[in-house]
């Protein structure tokens, strides 16, 4: 709490002017008429140790991290949730009696996302196919884990990448050559992408969909733009489909509401809000 009793929150990256959590932590403030500042803070890697050191004693009850930040913050903090140190980097820290208290609540973001976009997924239905094995393909693997699916193809174009994910989270993950890709789809119940094809200004999404099955589910990370070539390929096809922008939107509620007191709730008006 800041010294004239207002919350502070916000979001440090670098770069950050891309960030859309500003919209969406000021669309929540002003929905429920709460007092409190989200302000977006580009803070270079060399200086982040110092900035968050600092912030507690200038009043902020909290920040989310965004790229490249998130390793370095877990391990700045001084308490560590257990979804945090599985998937091995915090989005979400929350400053209390002098210390540092971090979590990552990319992975619940991502699941909300789905039973929100696609109501009565089951996740036991069969296995999830995963492209990419970056920082968001850790958080969704350990979700999709904790929640119940059988079994997670994963691949990539780097194949070491893929294996060494498998190797460091354990558990029922098959890796698939990036070549086979496509035949990684035909198994499928569920398909995430979690790589950056696709995406405006991103390279071309050239996973072939002919053995997607009409009766998966496929969601894309990606949001902008808010249909990508998977999703729509997979619409197509006849398959259930579920944009990237909910996975955002969910992954604040925790905050948000340890930092300023109210859970908010993820709706149409939201997203038209972040999307503005």
């Amino acid at each position: 709490m800041s010294e004239t009793g207002i919350p502070l929150a916000g979001v440090i990256g670098h770069p950050i002017a891309h960030s859309r959590s500003p919209q969406l932590h000021g669309h929540w403030l002003s929905r429920y008429g709460l007092r409190g500042h989200y302000v977006p803070m580009n803070v270079a890697p060399d200086d982040l140790a110092e900035v968050l050191r600092a912030l507690p004693r200038a009043g902020f009850a909290g920040v989310n991290v965004t790229i490249p930040h998130k390793r370095a913050a877990l391990a700045l903090a001084d308490e560590v949730t257990e979804s945090a140190r599985r998937i091995g980097a915090a989005n979400t820290l929350t400053f209390a009696d002098g210390r540092i208290h971090a979590d990552n609540t990319d992975g619940y973001g991502f699941l909300e996302n789905l039973r929100q976009g696609a109501p009565g997924w089951d996740p036991a239905a069969g296995a999830a196919t995963v492209l990419g094995a970056g920082g968001a393909a850790r958080a969704v693997i350990v979700a999709l884990m904790d929640a119940g699916v059988s079994e997670v193809q994963l691949t990539n174009r780097t194949r070491a990448t893929a294996e060494a994910l498998r190797a460091e989270l354990g558990g029922p993950i098959r890796v698939r050559d990036w070549m086979q890709a496509g035949d990684a789809l035909r198994d499928a119940a569920l398909v995430v992408n979690t790589t950056s094809l696709g995406m405006t200004g991103g390279g071309p999404f050239l996973v072939p969909l002919d053995g997607l099955s009409a009766d998966a589910l496929v969601t894309d990370l990606v949001y902008t733009p808010l249909e990508t070539p998977l999703l729509r390929g997979a619409r197509d096809r006849g398959c259930r489909t579920v944009d990237g922008l909910g996975m955002l939107l969910h992954q604040g509620v925790p905050g948000f509401e340890r930092w300023f007191g109210r859970r908010p709730e993820v709706d149409d008006a939201t997203r038209a809000a972040v999307l503005a």
